[in-house]
């Protein structure tokens, strides 16, 4: 990988740090800071089955369905990945941030799912329960 993202980041050899460091700043929102942890063909699957490749695609996302939103990370857990040269790195926590409307909201789970390999995320899935609470905030489902 000839990427000078991966070159600009600092050395993180253990997977959970990188993934911390990239939420770290993908929650700034920094998304250029933030894709000096992923490899040039990341690929990220959003809520929603939405396919993105980049961090700004997500932070882009995020800037429509929520006024502003942050993570609190309850857990971080390392498992081995598929193959000797990959780990995955689940994050678990909730949500809590404001709706477009401004009106605050927490307590709302989302599970992250990163594959790291060589010291860069190389896939990351993404899933929460913002598309409930959305639906039951129109009337259209109850929580």
């Amino acid at each position: 990988m000839n990427d000078s993202r991966a070159s600009e980041a600092p050395a993180l050899t253990d997977p959970a740090a990188v993934v911390d460091e990239f939420l770290r700043l993908v929650m700034i929102p920094d998304p250029e800071a933030a894709s000096r942890y992923t490899a040039p063909d990341i690929r990220i699957r959003f809520t929603g089955n939405r396919a993105m490749t980049r961090p700004a695609d997500t932070s882009a996302f995020n800037a429509q369905r929520y006024a502003w939103v942050k993570k609190r990370i309850e857990r971080t857990e390392v498992v081995a990945g598929g193959t000797p040269a990959e780990t995955v790195v689940y994050s678990l926590g909730t949500l809590h941030g404001a709706w477009p409307d401004g009106t605050p909201f927490e307590g709302n789970r989302y599970v992250d799912r990163y594959v790291v390999g060589h010291g860069l995320i190389v896939r990351m899935d993404v899933w929460n329960d913002s598309a409930e609470w959305l639906l039951a905030r129109a009337g259209l489902a109850t929580l």
